[in-house]
């Protein structure tokens, strides 16, 4: 018999979440049925969406349950198989995170194909995070010839996509980080034009000012606040914004003032466009195949930090909202 770690949700959290909400529990998973694998995960994610799974609320995607394992995406290897499309040693990738093994039916599990990269990458650059940015940019904002192109969160598993994105078609870009050390990432391995750290600057607005003093045509949203009050004042006409996250909101426990600025997306006819990757999976061939030539060509890189054992996921999941992570926050459990 199997035994595995799984995180729970204990309680519902009020503003940012402690380790008291989360419960760290032993099961023993039964003999498998027909049709199902066992899978011992290697890697878990942790991701800023997941806050809001943890509010009883009605969202794109049903809260976690009390006292139950949570959600999350999960690389690891098939220990057991009942199913003939799987063998022992397979990689497969999976929405079973917070949780060291389990079973599972054969159809909510997906072999992958390493293309080259480490298996950890499905969960970031390779992953949903990846494909959020190549959504995000190239179909929500429509990324054309001759943009500029400001980013929040830059140094993050989403943001540092982005960037690499718009620099690999040729356009300028400009990056927010909070602290040196990203800031430097932005610089001298990614190759932004413009790298703003926004904790040690008095003023964000001019920052970004100086920075795109021509103004900027594409914003991507990933921190909300005075990051988008910066956007809107440069934004030049019919500039576009897509709204993935607003990560500085998502612990506030009252409705945190909306942009002061906003009335300026009339005048300035931009179009503010909220998205959420699982509606552009109808990209992922794309995506893949682009990947893979940018990976082939050593054109790709990426920052991970990672914390380990099932026992500190809680922890890894509240270091993302005191931006402790550099790059993918990632979880190893063997």
């Amino acid at each position: 018999m199997t035994t595995s770690r799984e995180v729970r949700l204990k309680s519902r959290p009020v503003g940012l979440p402690t380790a008291e909400n989360f419960d760290l529990t032993t099961v023993t998973l039964p003999p498998l049925a027909q049709g199902e694998v066992q899978v011992r995960n290697d890697w878990m994610t942790v991701d800023p969406y997941m806050r809001g799974r943890m509010n009883d609320a009605k969202s794109y995607s049903p809260p976690f349950a009390l006292g139950e394992a949570m959600h999350g995406g999960a690389v690891g290897r098939v220990i057991a198989s009942e199913d003939p499309g799987f063998k022992v040693g397979d990689l497969v990738q999976s929405n079973y995170g917070w949780r060291e093994a389990f079973n599972a039916h054969a159809s909510m599990v997906q072999k992958l194909d390493p293309m080259g990269l480490p298996a950890q990458a499905f969960l970031g650059v390779a992953g949903m995070p990846g494909m959020t940015a190549y959504a995000g940019l190239l179909r929500v904002a429509a990324l054309k010839e001759g943009d500029v192109v400001f980013v929040s969160a830059a140094s993050g598993a989403v943001g540092s996509m982005v960037c690499q994105i718009a620099k690999l078609r040729g356009h300028k870009v400009i990056g927010s980080a909070g602290g040196a050390d990203k800031v430097r990432f932005l610089k001298e391995e990614l190759g932004v034009d413009e790298a703003i750290d926004y904790k040690a600057v008095p003023s964000l607005m001019k920052a970004l000012e100086q920075a795109a003093p021509e103004g900027i045509d594409v914003y991507f949203e990933n921190v909300g606040g005075e990051h988008l009050e910066a956007a809107l004042n440069s934004a030049r006409p019919f500039a576009r914004f897509a709204l993935c996250g607003m990560i500085s909101m998502y612990n506030a426990t009252t409705p945190p003032p909306g942009p002061r600025n906003i009335a300026l997306a009339v005048g300035k006819q931009i179009r503010m466009e909220g998205f959420i990757v699982s509606s552009h999976y109808d990209l992922l061939q794309a995506f893949h195949h682009d990947l893979a030539e940018w990976h082939a060509a050593g054109k790709l890189k990426w920052k991970e930090t990672v914390v380990e054992g099932i026992e500190r996921a809680p922890e890894a999941f509240l270091k993302l909202f005191s931006g402790e992570n550099f790059g993918k926050m990632l979880v190893k459990l063997s």
